[in-house]
């Protein structure tokens, strides 16, 4: 089992801030004293003794965890440990993510841009109480999902931009880097999202029948032609947003020291780091934010968003016209929201720095019934399964993180951020930066036990195929299949535990 900082042993661990990972390789954090670094690997050593809870494993986010008790607003509270004069730049993005923006030209010109085309008109349609997307269910919002377009290259030109990391994916000619299912008045959506689930039975080792929802994908009314032969369809739903700050100030060295993209130690995980170019800078950093890990920080992650499932240019990400291709000259034609008086994008900063903070801040929520015998026997179940070979229990955070409310904090994500193959049953054949078509990020699990009380569904996985944490097991593959196939071994009353566990994250 590798530990979220491998060390060697004896006195070299008080001398030496040299780290060796699980495969062999050494790496440095620069920002730990040995002192400092023998403290760190103590308490993210991997516990063995699940008689009790671990000292502070009730605050998940360290300082930054959320007091506040069970509610619809359970991700939604800021981190307790920021300052007075930060609650304000808080509130301020809390505003501008709820915002509703508008087509133009419009009277309200600090709100308009929308589009022109476009999948939602505010950043919490999707991350609905800052929480989980669902893929639509009958006359359901189907805001907070959609499809991801790409296509593999076609000329050495195209190989080349995804081999330097120019661009992460090729997008369809026509339609883009996802299927606009909006549009502002005047012109036509692109097109709309066809689901087909076929149900596919699982039989338990002791002969319990668990149904799996296979979905099949589609698109239909498309208005501006055909899509490529070659393009694929990947669907997304929106993830929540608690802890991103903390997974940020996560050192990279941490995360590096646990990549094996050879399996070298032979433990069946390959985990591999993913690349991504920093929007501002154009400097090659650690891929940890999004399904496939194609955003490199917070930032990113939020300028991305902003263009793409908006329209709404920023100074990170400045496309007035959104995903609009030249293909859609009617598109490119339309007005867009600039105005010059304030910069020459239409979210000028301070927008984005706010958004950006907001979405730092957003508080993961206190551990619930960590000292129940139930919940201690499922993360035994857990633990000794092998989850924690991909779901790292914890980390101790950057010392040189960006704000110092996220910098030295003990914190449990349960993901060690790199890409793993989840084979065949969850491919989408959609390569994205370093992550091919089987290759995704590992999600964190923080907050996953409050699913049904912020967001009204218990819909998993990237697509939401999973209607429950034990489909969601039971479509892993790839690397993961040693593990489910002993959680589908499992004694009922052990899996049962196990889901007890996971709903107390």
């Amino acid at each position: 089992m590798k530990a979220p900082i491998a060390l060697a042993a004896g006195l070299a661990l008080l001398m030496s801030t040299a780290i060796p990972a699980g495969a062999g390789d050494v790496v440095i954090r620069s920002d730990l004293s040995p002192k400092d670094l023998a403290r760190v690997q103590a308490v993210t050593t991997p516990t063995s003794d699940f008689s009790k809870a671990e000292p502070f494993e009730i605050r998940q986010g360290g300082a930054g965890t959320s007091q506040h008790g069970v509610s619809r607003d359970a991700f939604s509270h800021f981190a307790p440990n920021i300052t007075f004069a930060e609650e304000q730049d808080f509130k301020l993005g809390n505003a501008l993510f709820t915002k509703l923006w508008v087509s133009s030209p419009s009277s309200t010109q600090a709100s308009d841009g929308l589009g022109p085309l476009f999948n939602a008109r505010a950043c919490q349609s999707c991350h609905v109480k800052d929480g989980r997307g669902h893929p639509p269910e009958g006359e359901r919002d189907v805001t907070s999902m959609f499809l991801r377009l790409a296509r593999a290259p076609s000329t050495p030109d195209e190989r080349a931009r995804l081999e330097r990391l120019d661009v992460m994916s090729l997008p369809d000619p026509v339609y883009g880097g996802q299927l606009q299912d909006q549009a502002v008045p005047g012109l036509s959506a692109e097109g709309r999202m066809i689901i087909r689930y076929d149900e596919e039975p699982l039989t338990l080792a002791d002969g319990e029948t668990v149904m799996l929802r296979k979905p099949t994908y589609s698109v239909a009314d498309l208005a501006y032609g055909p899509l490529d032969t070659m393009t694929t369809l990947s669907p997304r739903i929106a993830n929540p947003m608690i802890g991103l700050g903390l997974i940020e100030a996560i050192a990279e060295e941490d995360i590096q020291a646990l990549a094996d993209p050879d399996d070298r130690n032979g433990d069946g995980i390959s985990g591999k780091a993913a690349r991504a170019r920093d929007h501002r800078t154009g400097e090659i950093k650690l891929g940890r934010f999004g399904w496939k890990a194609q955003n490199a920080s917070v930032r990113d992650q939020s300028s991305s968003a902003f263009a793409g499932d908006i329209g709404i240019s920023t100074p990170d990400d400045p496309r007035s016209h959104g995903d609009c291709t030249r293909q859609q000259a009617d598109c490119l034609a339309s007005a867009t929201g600039v105005q010059t008086r304030l910069g020459d994008t239409e979210a000028p900063d301070p927008v984005l720095d706010l958004v950006t903070f907001y979405a730092k801040t957003l508080a993961p929520p206190a551990r619930r019934d960590v000292e129940d015998a139930e919940v201690l026997r499922g993360k035994r179940q857990f633990y000794e399964s092998g989850c924690t070979a991909c779901h790292t229990p914890k980390f101790v955070t950057s010392r040189k993180a960006d704000n110092k409310a996220q910098a030295f904090q003990l914190i449990w994500p349960y993901s060690d951020l790199l890409l793993h193959d989840m084979g065949e049953g969850l491919a989408d054949g959609q390569s994205v930066g370093d992550a091919d078509g089987s290759e995704w990020r590992t999600p964190p699990l923080w907050g996953i036990g409050l699913t049904k009380t912020v967001n009204g569904h218990s819909f998993f996985l990237h697509d939401g195929r999973a209607r429950s944490l034990t489909e969601a097991i039971l479509w892993h593959g790839g690397e993961a299949t040693a593990a489910r196939d002993l959680f589908a071994a499992s004694a009922p009353q052990d899996r049962k535990a196990l889901i007890t566990f996971l709903e107390s994250l």
